[in-house]
């Protein structure tokens, strides 16, 4: 989720224990979902995470737990209190819908969307934002224990994937979770996370196959990929779908099939991307493809090693 702000006011170092979190996503981090920003932590007109990576932008003041498809918001992922505290602020009736630059208006000063603003003890709140219209549960006043159900993640605000933007701040000043001590090292700090959340600087997010190159809107749906081709489809594609892309990483697209390999393509990624997705495959050139089961593995490289792979498979009669 994007703010525009003049400038970010971070909290001074915390000298006691700082304010304990849970996952405020009902998700597997890693496998059903991923974290695709974090805090930006530099404090000129660039931006890095905590961890001197990308997963940042100008001005971004919390944490974004994101959902790979749209399928899997409408299938329904419930938003979580990430620590006991008091309701502050509620707003449930934005709509749902990717954010377009002439709704700009319409959303200044709503940026959050539908979302929960919780206050904590010594000074801390959490606001959670891009919630569904209409999912939330709770209300002004009400008290909630930690991993009470809020609400769900939805599409509202000025967000362009479904995600659950998380803020923290302490006394108004925004706060790191994963480094609240400030220490700019670019390394592993103080988190405010128990346990402790891995970072990952990229990952895949989907891979499928395809008779042909998909459509972005299509990956981005979680419909593109289909498990069973037609014999005469005209053209057998494996397409993988990833998140903080950094240029030079390589995304490896194979594919094997009944008969032996079908494709291998190598990828680059020639400039930073939030989201990405690459495709590669063959056109029928016979009059059918041979019948039986196609793997494809799709293969994430950053700097020479392997950080994600991902196989899936699609059979032809």
């Amino acid at each position: 989720m994007r703010y525009i702000l003049a400038a970010i006011v971070l909290a001074s170092p915390l000298a006691a224990d700082p304010l304990s979190l849970s996952l405020p996503v009902d998700c597997e981090l890693g496998e059903t979902c991923h974290i695709q920003q974090y805090v930006d932590r530099d404090p000129g007109p660039g931006a890095h995470d905590f961890a001197c990576g990308l997963l940042s932008y100008d001005g971004h003041k919390g944490t974004d737990f994101a959902l790979a498809t749209l399928a899997q918001m409408e299938a329904g992922v419930d938003v979580l209190a990430a620590a006991p505290g008091i309701v502050a602020g509620v707003r449930n009736d934005m709509a749902d819908r990717l954010f377009q630059a002439d709704q700009a208006a319409e959303t200044e000063g709503r940026e959050c969307g539908n979302g929960v603003v919780l206050r904590h003890d010594d000074g801390f709140e959490t606001q959670y934002c891009h919630m569904g219209q209409g999912s939330v549960r709770v209300q002004r006043g009400d008290r909630v224990g930690r991993g009470d159900i809020l609400g769900q993640i939805g599409l509202s605000g000025l967000t362009q994937f479904p995600h659950l933007h998380l803020s923290v701040r302490r006394d108004g000043a925004v706060v790191d979770p994963f480094d609240a001590q400030l220490t700019d090292a670019c390394e592993d700090g103080e988190q405010m996370w128990q346990p402790s959340l891995p970072y990952e600087g990229t990952g895949l997010l989907d891979a499928g196959f395809a008779p042909s190159v998909p459509a972005y809107d299509a990956v981005q749906e979680g419909t593109a990929a289909q498990q069973a081709l037609t014999p005469t489809a005209g053209g057998l594609v494996l397409f993988g779908f990833a998140f903080g892309g950094a240029p030079g990483d390589v995304m490896l697209l194979e594919i094997i099939g009944p008969e032996g390999p079908v494709s291998s393509q190598r990828a680059t990624v020639d400039k930073a991307q939030a989201r990405y997705f690459r495709a590669s495959g063959k056109r029928l050139t016979a009059t059918r493809w041979p019948a039986g089961t196609y793997v494809g593995t799709v293969t994430l490289e950053r700097d020479g090693r392997i950080v994600a792979t991902r196989e899936v498979s699609a059979t032809i009669p």
